[in-house]
């Protein structure tokens, strides 16, 4: 996995957990401060409510005058007799309560304050009322909940990418190993195939050379893996155009020889000149690691098959075996997963093969019975595969 893409993935992990651990802490801050809220507009309605006291004691009323009743812009009041019928109100919807106090409604603040008996106006009551709005607190909230976020997701990015160096050296000096490795690896595998090919030349054949033949490409199925793994997110693989039948053909052969060391016969099923669009490594590795598997999972004498054919809308191409069948289908393509380790590998094959397909837009269909063998189904659609 990329470096980076490693470290993004992992931030946002912690940011996340970070944050689900944050939500009890945040409700109960929300909660104190909605409390705090609450109180403070309590005086705020008690200010007002001594307002308006205050110009009703200043007016006198022998000066038969109109009382110029205070408007507020954030605020509603009236007043009310002994019964709490308005005598002169600005609000809308009264109070369901009819005694002195502090009371919250739906989101709607009441102060309601008695008054001295016959003072002001007949009024028995004041009633201050305003609307509550929480929005300050919830934005609030948000601003300091993302900066949080944004603080842990920076610093868990710099944090993760400190704790990496000294792994990212030991990775590159492993991938130059690897490289050295694949390189010294690839020239005596090639020495020993030429040699035995000359060898059989001038010789009648031999099955010990025979079984060596087997296990170098058995050993070169391998080496062209890794070799892949390591080159594939460095280079452009380009498509050009392929004769499936004969290049499915010579893989065939190529294989028969590792098969006939266990007594396997590989019977091919292939319709002529299938044509894909497609690149031939890439192509290689999704053949090459469907034959190995399909010789390594099978029993001595058994069968495979391979059938390539054309459909009316896709070109088919089919891995069929009577071997050991597959226990967990949807594990099978992750990396160095093996069912069965006595069978060797290192479990990077179907994984590259996964990569593979998944790009190309190459549909696999997977038909296993534990115990009884396993078919591989790859279509190959349009533009990949040239209809006729």
């Amino acid at each position: 996995m990329n470096d980076n893409r490693y470290a993004l993935k992992n931030a946002f992990v912690y940011t996340m957990l970070v944050a689900v651990l944050l939500l009890a802490p945040t409700y109960l801050y929300v909660t104190y401060m909605k409390y705090v809220y609450e109180i403070q507009y309590e005086f705020k309605l008690k200010r007002q409510s001594h307002l308006i006291i205050q110009l009703m004691e200043e007016f006198d009323q022998k000066e038969k005058q109109a009382f110029d009743y205070p408007r507020f812009r954030s605020f509603q009041s009236g007043l009310y007799d002994v019964h709490f019928k308005p005598l002169f109100t600005l609000i809308s919807s009264p109070p369901k309560t009819q005694k002195a106090g502090y009371y919250l409604d739906e989101g709607y603040a009441y102060l309601i304050v008695p008054l001295p008996e016959g003072r002001y106006f007949e009024a028995s009551y004041l009633v201050v009322g305003g609307e509550l709005s929480y929005a300050r607190i919830y934005q609030d909230v948000v601003i300091i909940l993302l900066s949080i976020a944004a603080l842990i997701f920076v610093l868990s990015l710099f944090f993760l990418d400190r704790f990496a160096l000294p792994f990212q050296r030991v990775n590159k000096r492993l991938d130059q190993f690897i490289k050295d490795s694949m390189h010294e690896i690839n020239t005596p595998l090639s020495i020993i195939n030429v040699n035995i090919d000359l060898y059989h030349r001038s010789n009648p054949q031999n099955k010990y050379l025979q079984r060596i033949k087997a296990a170098t490409k058995t050993l070169a199925t391998l080496y062209n893996d890794m070799d892949y793994l390591i080159k594939n997110e460095r280079l452009a693989f380009e498509y050009e155009p392929i004769n499936l039948s004969h290049y499915l053909q010579e893989r065939i052969d190529y294989f028969s020889e590792v098969a006939a060391l266990k007594n396997i016969t590989i019977e091919p099923h292939i319709a002529e000149k299938i044509e894909i669009n497609f690149n031939p490594t890439q192509l290689q590795r999704i053949i090459d690691n469907n034959l190995s598997n399909a010789i390594k999972y099978s029993h001595e004498e058994g069968k495979i098959e391979v059938i390539l054919e054309q459909s009316e809308n896709r070109c088919v191409m089919v891995f069929r075996d009577n071997g050991v069948g597959i226990e967990d289908v949807n594990r099978i393509f992750e990396r160095y997963y093996r069912e069965n380790r006595d069978k060797g590998g290192f479990g990077i094959g179907l994984n590259i093969v996964k990569s593979i397909i998944d790009k190309a837009g190459i549909e696999l269909q997977i038909a296993s019975v534990y115990g009884k063998g396993s078919t591989f189904t790859y279509s190959f659609y349009p533009p990949l595969c040239k209809l006729s």
